[in-house]
């Protein structure tokens, strides 16, 4: 997929923000993940969001931004997570945050942090805790999306943990978010809410190639990649076999909707 919406260069990020890429670039995590350190003028401490792999180098990095209030992730994915534990021990038992308990205590819903204000988005999808932070000083606004909208081409539907319709209506809801988006991975791009179109976009798009191609007899995910994503780099197939899982998965229910459920006219 390809969008019309700017790349911001780093050098342009509010004052309050600091990227730290991990090293750990391929074809799933882009250039690496993005961790980004927050903390406004004056604050006493900062927070973290997705310290990412559990790289001592990157770790150490994060670190020299101590003190720390807490480490929020956007979802438990390995890439975003795995070095949470780590990080946390380092910085004196700083808290983890995360939507679901098995990688840290409960998010608040809105929270005052490093001198900002903090919402949490739930945007389940790409996976079932799945969250989007949205962050303002006062005169920026920002969203950190981690892997719901990603910096450069698309995110797969995590099947069986993520949802595509769940997923659809993350992004619905991330439309009306039309200020600066800080992916996961990926440059940083400059209104969240037209990205957000543009997935929704995309998205409708495929449903109607896998619709055709059910047509035509492809009813396996294999079969469906075979004829909807001919041209897929195999290191990333099975990522294509997942989202293909959540799309037939999505239709199935589409077609089994209840009467009670249709519209009568």
């Amino acid at each position: 997929m390809s969008s019309q919406v700017e790349t911001v260069p780093v050098e342009q990020l509010p004052g309050w923000l600091t990227l730290l890429r991990a090293p750990n670039a391929g074809p799933m995590t882009l250039d690496g993940t993005n961790t980004w350190v927050l903390r406004a003028p004056g604050a006493p401490e900062a927070v973290v969001i997705d310290p990412g792999p559990d790289d001592a180098g990157h770790l150490a990095s994060i670190a020299e931004h101590q003190p720390f209030a807490a480490i929020l992730i956007t979802h438990g994915h390995h890439d975003h997570v795995e070095g949470a534990e780590t990080l946390s021990r380092m910085l004196g038992g700083v808290p983890i945050l995360a939507a679901d308990p098995k990688h840290g205590d409960p998010l608040p819903e809105r929270a005052r942090m490093a001198g900002l204000d903090v919402e949490v988005i739930p945007t389940p999808g790409h996976t079932a805790d799945s969250v989007c932070f949205s962050v303002t000083d006062g005169q920026t606004p920002a969203i950190f999306t981690g892997d719901t909208i990603l910096g450069r081409g698309t995110t797969v539907v995590a099947w069986p943990d993520g949802d595509l319709g769940d997923y659809l209506a993350s992004l619905g809801a991330l439309r009306a978010y039309q200020t600066l988006m800080l992916p996961g991975h990926g440059p940083v791009r400059s209104d969240c809410g037209e990205l957000a179109a543009a997935y929704l976009t995309h998205r409708e798009e495929r449903l109607t190639q896998v619709r055709a191609a059910m047509a035509a007899g492809a009813d396996t995910p294999e079969a469906i990649v075979d004829v909807v994503y001919p041209d897929v780099d195999p290191s990333v197939r099975f990522a294509a076999e997942w989202s293909a899982r959540a799309q037939l998965e999505y239709l199935r229910r589409e077609s089994q909707a209840a009467p009670e459920q249709l519209d009568p006219l």
